[in-house]
């Protein structure tokens, strides 16, 4: 079997992409190694951002969203007994999070993929890589007890921390800066807190 593009895992990653590659008239084949129901039920994270929400919409699949997602525009922190308002929209410029279900967001991409005729191989269970440096690298893959292949031009691993994709990255491809991420994390946290506190000043402070 041939495509353009092979996706493994449909998670939402791997869903928003063949959707993205669809629309820019590019073929994909999703490959998922659990069933649709169950990728449908399975329940993760449930908040999501103005830029995925607006993403979504953008392209289509946000009808569903629109309709039952719960828009929150800011939280309250309690210390010692007292309430803390912060005002996300305010301070973003408009911008809030919606409470949305993953598996919600999974089932829209679904039905917005197969309605157009998109290919999704659930219960296809990636088991390796080829030639992923050539110009025809090939996806090994398990589904119905029969072992196949799916040749392609490019392969977007989007299968998790333990999928098989990660297992074929070459070792010293990834790079890790933990201290630096770490340090850049905290300098960011401490330039929104003055943002947080101004009428405040009692708010414990960021933590060196």
């Amino acid at each position: 079997m041939r495509t353009q593009v092979a996706i493994v895992g449909a998670g939402p990653a791997g869903l928003v992409l063949s959707h993205l590659l669809a629309r820019a008239g590019l073929d994909a084949v999703v490959l998922e190694s659990r069933s649709r129901e169950y990728v449908e039920k399975r329940v993760r994270a449930g908040v999501l951002e103005q830029g995925t929400v607006d993403l979504l919409t953008q392209t289509g699949v946000g009808e569903r969203l629109r309709q039952e997602g719960l828009i929150h525009h800011g939280i309250e922190l309690r210390f010692e007994g007292r309430p803390y308002r912060i005002d996300l929209t305010e301070l973003t410029g408009g911008r809030s999070i919606t409470v949305y279900g993953q598996q919600e967001v999974v089932k829209d991409l679904i039905r917005a993929r197969l309605d157009a005729g998109g290919q999704i191989r659930f219960e296809a269970e990636a088991l390796g890589f080829a030639e992923l440096d050539a110009d025809r690298p090939r996806v090994r893959y398990l589904q119905a007890g029969q072992e196949q292949e799916l040749t392609c031009d490019w392969v977007a691993g989007c299968d998790g921390f333990w999928g098989a994709s990660r297992q074929a990255i070459p070792d010293g491809a990834l790079r890790f800066y933990e201290k630096e991420y770490l340090h850049l994390s905290r300098a960011r946290l401490r330039a929104t807190q003055p943002a947080f506190t101004r009428d405040q000043p009692d708010v414990p402070p960021v933590p060196p």
